[in-house]
C-alpha cells in the first residue's frame, strides 16, 4: 500500500511534499536534488511572501499569536505576518534550520531586548510580554509559544531553557496520570460573571495542550524508554478519564483574568477516520503524538492507522468524506496560511488536480511511517 502511496506522490506532489517525502521518509535525498527542490520551494509563493516580514533584527513579522486588528488599525496585512505563521510555515516547508531566516529568527527569539521592542507596539502585547511566563506549566503564555516554535525549527535541543521547558511538558502529561477526573483539578468561580461561569486551572497547574505537546515531538533530549512509555500511558489515560463536556468549557487563570486554554487535553482525543473530521487540528494531533516515538501503543494511533489502511483505494489515495456538513466546515479545502488553529497543509495550490489528494495521502504514509520508525532515539 505504501509503495502505491509514495508512487503516486512521487508523480503528483508538488516540491514541499517531494522534499520531505524523499528526505524524512524514503531517505534518498542526495545533494543536487535537495538543492533542486529547495530552490522550487524557495520560489513558492508563501516563502517569497515570508520573506517581505523579515526584519533586520531577525524576527519576522508582528507578535506571535497576536492581534490582526487592534483599535481600528491593521496589524497584519497577512496572515503570515504573524510570528507563529511565519515560523510554522518555516517548519511545515522544513526548512533548514542553517537558513539565514531560520538562523536569525531564533536568534531574535533569544534575545530579550529585540523581543521587548518587538512586543510593544499596542498595549495589549506589552503586558503579555511582561507576564509572558505566567502559565508556563500548562502552556498558556507567550513563552510557551516563543519555545515551541523554535523547537519547531529544529532548535529545540541546544538551549537550557527550552530543555527545562521539555521538563515542564513532561510533568503536564505526568500530571494526567494522577487523575481519575478532570474534576479534580478544577475549581470553581467564587464570583459568577453574566457571561462565563466555567470552572478553571490555576496557572501554575501542571496540564498539557498543544504546544506542550509539539515541543516534545520536535524535540530529542527528554527521550527515554521510561518517559516515553509515560506519554504513552497519559495519552491512552486522557481518552479514559476525559470527557466531551469539558471541551472548551474551563479557564485558566492568570493573575486575576480567566482564558480559554489553547487547545488542552480536556476531551478525548479522536481516532482518525475518514467519514469524520472531528475539529480544526483533526490530524495534526495525531501526527505529533506519532512524532513522540510511541508507535501503536496510543490506542487512539493503533485504530487511526487501521482506519488508514480502510480508506486508502486501489491506487494508494487517501480519500475522506469532505461533503457532508459537518466535514464541510472543517475540511482541510479551507486551510490556507498555518496557524494553531488548522492542520497542516504543504500544497500551495488546490485548484490543482491531485492537490488534496497529496496533502492527505502524504499525511498518512508520514504517519504509518512514523509509526513504524520512531522508536526510543
Amino acid at each position: 500500500m505504501l509503495d502505491k502511496s509514495i508512487h503516486f506522490l512521487l508523480e503528483n506532489a508538488g516540491p514541499v511534499i517531494q522534499y520531505r517525502l524523499k528526505k524524512e521518509i524514503l531517505n534518498n535525498l542526495f545533494k543536487a536534488e535537495e538543492e533542486r527542490l529547495l530552490n522550487q520551494i524557495y520560489k513558492l509563493p508563501y516563502f517569497k511572501l515570508l520573506e517581505n516580514y523579515s526584519k533586520l533584527n531577525g524576527y519576522i513579522g508582528n507578535g506571535m499569536h497576536s492581534y490582526d486588528n487592534w483599535r481600528g488599525n491593521v496589524l497584519h496585512e497577512n496572515p503570515l505576518q504573524d510570528g507563529e505563521k511565519a515560523a510554522r510555515l518555516l517548519s511545515y516547508y522544513s526548512i533548514p534550520k542553517e537558513h539565514p531566516l531560520v538562523k536569525n529568527f531564533v536568534q531574535a527569539m533569544r534575545n530579550e531586548t529585540i523581543l521587548q521592542k518587538e512586543f510593544s507596539y499596542i498595549p495589549p502585547e506589552i503586558a503579555r510580554f511582561k507576564n509572558r511566563f505566567l502559565g508556563l506549566n500548562n502552556g498558556n503564555c507567550l513563552m510557551s509559544i516563543i519555545y515551541t516554535m523554535q523547537a519547531m525549527l529544529g532548535y529545540g535541543d541546544d538551549f537550557d531553557d527550552l530543555v527545562k521547558f521539555q521538563h515542564i511538558a513532561l510533568k503536564g502529561f505526568e500530571r494526567i496520570l494522577k487523575l481519575s477526573s478532570l474534576d479534580e483539578i478544577l475549581k470553581k468561580r467564587t464570583r459568577l460573571e453574566k457571561k462565563y461561569k466555567y470552572p478553571y486551572i490555576e496557572e501554575k497547574e501542571y496540564f498539557p495542550n498543544v504546544y506542550t505537546l509539539e515541543v516534545l515531538a520536535y524535540t530529542k533530549s527528554w527521550r527515554s524508554k521510561k518517559n516515553i512509555q509515560m506519554l504513552t500511558d497519559s495519552f491512552n489515560h486522557i481518552n479514559k478519564i476525559m470527557k466531551m463536556e469539558h471541551l472548551n468549557q474551563i479557564h485558566v487563570k492568570i493573575k486575576n483574568k480567566y482564558y480559554i486554554p489553547c487547545f488542552a487535553f480536556t476531551a478525548p482525543i479522536k481516532t482518525f477516520h475518514s467519514d469524520l473530521i472531528d475539529s480544526i487540528v483533526y490530524r495534526r494531533i495525531l501526527t505529533e503524538i506519532a512524532m513522540l516515538g510511541v508507535g501503536d501503543m496510543v490506542d487512539v494511533i493503533k485504530n487511526s492507522i487501521a482506519n488508514i489502511k480502510n480508506a486508502v483505494n486501489s491506487e494508494g489515495i487517501l480519500k475522506m468524506n469532505l461533503e457532508q456538513a459537518h466535514n464541510k466546515k472543517y475540511s482541510p479545502k479551507n486551510i490556507k496560511y498555518p496557524s494553531p488553529y488548522v492542520d497542516v497543509r504543504l500544497e500551495t495550490d488546490y485548484t490543482k488536480p491531485h492537490a488534496l489528494d497529496c496533502d492527505l495521502t502524504f499525511w498518512a504514509v508520514q504517519l504509518l511511517y512514523m509509526v513504524e520508525n520512531i522508536k526510543n532515539e
